[in-house]
């Protein structure tokens, strides 16, 4: 039993593929998050650590500089440096054609570097 399916149609319900021009986010920007999101995993990590041993016992280990200072500066980076990877925009270049002389001109067209 075959199935017949029509790749030519279009979708039915609209679900086309979204071209890269028209998307939210440009491949650089995941990048950059997934990067932040790391960043601020790393920050916690070092943020974490095991209490005291004894029932009444105190551990100065808590007042560390890496749980103190290092860890948290590292996951407030993070944090924000995600609002600027979501807000960034990647630039567009005109593009520029050269002539026979070897001058260029400026034309209307839009090069887009980011998008592959």
């Amino acid at each position: 039993m075959a199935i017949n399916i029509n790749i030519e149609k279009p979708d039915p319900q609209g679900l086309d593929r979204v071209k890269a021009k028209d998307r939210p986010f440009s491949k650089q920007n995941y990048y950059m998050m997934g990067g932040c999101l790391a960043l601020i995993v790393i920050g916690f990590i070092l943020m974490s650590g095991g209490g005291s041993t004894e029932e009444n016992g105190f551990n100065p280990e808590i007042f560390s500089t890496r749980r103190i200072v290092v860890g948290p500066l590292l996951s407030f980076l993070g944090f924000l440096l995600m609002a600027f990877a979501i807000v960034y925009s990647p630039s567009k270049r005109k593009a520029a054609k050269v002539t026979a002389k070897g001058e260029t001109l400026e034309t209307d067209e839009e090069i887009d570097y980011n998008n592959n």
